[in-house]
């Protein structure tokens, strides 16, 4: 049996696993190698690893963990989760099943974007969620945002910040009378012509228009609607906790689910996401799974 059981082994999940074999505990991690900013080609804000590669910061992170000999890593899916005698049980989507005292989830999520033709296929390069992880490489240019409903207001007050914004309403969302002057004061000019598609090479952006004008930008930001991946919080009875994008796995501050023993952090847990806040949740979900364990029987 192992110490703890850590379904997904992207930033979060390695990071819990980084404080638990440090404790000497013995960790199992089952990664299926779907990290959410696969499709960036660099990875900001990040300190200390500003403008690399995503996939050069996982490879690092991992090399680093499989030093310690009590890391199991296994490549693969939790598709099955469930509390047994002295902890809980997992199956694999290959067939595998671990047993393990305690449970963190750090399974990530799903991004649900508009349909509006082009925007997947260049979801991370000129079509963007985050500002503050890929503002500043824009240099200043002309930015927009699409609107998905009202949450898109906090965006495009936002931007203005990286560069001269334009609000794309697209039938989503419409400003009220105080929303139409705060936009105008924050200089967010507004476009409620409906958006045919979303072009551009590289990474650039052009907003197709349904009166045939195109409009070209240097980034193009949208808030995704999430969902937590994988299924295995809804399997165990955890509580979820809404936010404007979506639904998340429900914790406490030491990132504890609300059945005890098991632990949920990064995007799963936390409607704002970045790289860093993925560390700082699955450094903090590592050390209190250790705790329980350290401290169990005591009180």
């Amino acid at each position: 049996m192992f110490d703890v059981i850590i379904a997904g082994g992207s930033y979060a999940g390695m990071a819990a696993a980084l404080q638990l074999v440090r404790a000497r505990r013995k960790v199992a991690i089952v990664d299926a190698g779907q990290r959410r900013n696969r499709f960036a080609s660099a990875s900001h804000g990040l300190l200390g690893q500003d403008g690399r590669a995503p996939g050069a910061i996982f490879e690092d992170a991992k090399a680093q963990l499989l030093k310690y000999p009590d890391l199991h890593w296994m490549n693969g899916s939790v598709v099955a989760a469930s509390r047994e005698q002295g902890g809980f049980a997992v199956r694999t989507a290959q067939g595998e099943t671990l047993a393990g005292k305690r449970l963190v989830l750090a399974t990530g999520v799903q991004d649900h974007l508009p349909d509006v033709p082009g925007l997947r296929e260049r979801w991370g390069r000129s079509v963007h969620h985050c500002p503050y992880c890929h503002g500043y490489e824009l240099e200043q240019g002309a930015l927009g945002v699409l609107a998905v409903g009202e949450l898109s207001m906090h965006q495009a007050l936002l931007l203005p910040e990286w560069g001269p914004t334009t609000f794309f309403l697209n039938g989503a969302f419409e400003p009220n009378p105080d929303q139409l002057r705060q936009l105008a004061a924050r200089g967010v000019g507004i476009e409620r012509t409906a958006v045919a598609a979303v072009s551009g090479e590289g990474e650039r952006a052009c907003v197709e228009l349904a009166d045939g004008r195109c409009i070209a930008l240097a980034g193009l930001f949208v808030g995704s609607m999430i969902s937590v991946q994988g299924g295995l919080a809804e399997q165990l009875g955890c509580a979820f906790a809404d936010s404007p994008l979506g639904a998340v796995i429900g914790t406490d501050a030491a990132k504890e689910t609300s059945v005890p023993g098991v632990f949920a952090c990064g995007d799963a847990a936390r409607a704002m996401a970045s790289v860093s806040f993925a560390i700082a949740d699955g450094a903090m979900a590592g050390i209190a799974a250790h705790r329980s364990l350290a401290f169990e029987g005591l009180h």
